[in-house]
């Protein structure tokens, strides 16, 4: 129901934008302004600004917040520095993800958390259940609203807002300070793009302030606010996994290419069984397709070889604006996941050829 819907602090602004709005993660969120194409394409040439504001944010502070972390985890937190981020996942007792995540640190025995907008609650539980030796915990989501700045122009879009020289934050690094004359923003070198920028953590009271600060000081640079149409096709083009397509309940970080965030030097939910399964080799993997002619891929796609037997499905797929051509994420029987194999989609009752390839589909300008 329409009225059950959330909505993030800039509803009312994105409506006077003229963006169509769609339910997403119970959320009413913007997912256009003009076109998908255009909007695409401003991020990969120029620069944007997305409110992903609908996305949840966990506090964990205290003696005992490592420890937490590194228990729900599958990444080594302890390596993290103030200002430094990494991305993690929260494994399940299963073989399977409770979601995909980011771990901030701002100071020591200080940690934020950010998490799928869809799996606030569920992941908030999964925690707190783990929660067994007292750190403190805060859910903040309601608080902060978070403007993704993307693309290539992103640091001269935004300089003139901060005395931070922008350059000077690697990827995966943050500061904290004042922004856009607002106070206690978080400026992170992350994205979902693949095109570079930052995303600012902002109090909610500051929302509006900072971006229309963000668009006026971006014009110049040709800075378009951009909706979840296009932000699906920018991380597809890098095979950045999107939980409950990519990775699921079901699937394990090593089956999804996830190995380089999931770290046996420490104990985690579920290392023992995630360990062998790494000694014995995954029966399955998670790969990047490139449509050999027309035809678009879509999510539940069946994948079949040549002689019409199923060997997976689609778990992603669009039809990629940087190359004109189809492209998808899926899992396949690991035999079948080397780059140049030859597979097949069914589409619409006809078997198109494919190829897989070595992700990312489009080179990104991060480095990690």
């Amino acid at each position: 129901m329409a009225e059950d819907l959330k909505t993030v602090p800039l509803n009312d602004v994105h409506q006077q934008l003229g963006a169509k709005m769609v339910p997403f993660a119970g959320y009413n969120m913007p997912v256009r302004y003009s076109s998908d194409l255009d909007e695409h394409h401003t991020v990969r040439r120029a620069v944007g600004i997305f409110d992903v504001s609908h996305m949840g944010e966990f506090r964990v502070r205290g003696p005992q917040a490592l420890d937490l972390i590194q228990r729900v985890t599958s990444n080594d937190a302890s390596k993290l520095q103030p200002g430094k981020a990494q991305y993690s996942c929260l494994p399940n007792t299963q073989g399977g993800i409770v979601d995909d995540l980011l771990v901030y640190k701002l100071a020591e025995e200080d940690y934020l958390l950010v998490v799928n907008a869809s799996n606030i609650d569920k992941d908030w539980n999964w925690i707190q259940q783990h929660n067994t030796q007292g750190a403190e915990m805060e859910n903040v989501s309601d608080t902060i609203s978070l403007f993704a700045v993307q693309g290539p122009k992103a640091i001269q879009a935004l300089q003139s807002l901060t005395d931070t020289d922008l350059t000077t934050i690697p990827y995966y690094s943050f500061v904290q300070g004042t922004f856009a004359g607002a106070p206690n923003v978080i400026i992170s070198a992350t994205g979902y793009t693949g095109a570079g920028g930052f995303e600012l953590y902002v109090p909610n009271e500051h929302a509006k302030q900072v971006w229309d600060k963000v668009m006026e000081a971006g014009q110049p640079f040709g800075l378009k606010p951009i909706g979840l149409g296009a932000r699906d096709t920018l991380r597809l083009e890098m095979g950045y996994c999107l939980y409950g397509n990519d990775i699921t309940d079901e699937t394990s970080p090593l089956e999804a290419g996830l190995g380089w965030i999931t770290k046996f030097t420490k104990d985690f939910t579920n290392a023992d069984s995630l360990k062998q399964q790494k000694e014995a080799g995954v029966s399955r993997k998670l790969v990047g397709f490139l449509m050999d002619g027309p035809g678009i891929p879509r999510g539940h796609y069946e994948l079949v070889n040549e002689a019409g037997e199923k060997i997976g499905d689609v778990t992603s797929g669009t039809q990629s604006p940087s190359l004109s051509k189809g492209i998808g994420l899926g899992y396949v029987q690991t035999e079948l996941s080397t780059p140049g194999t030859k597979i097949f989609v069914q589409v619409r009752g006809k078997n198109l050829p494919a190829t897989v390839v070595k992700l990312p589909f489009v080179p990104g300008t991060e480095e990690a």
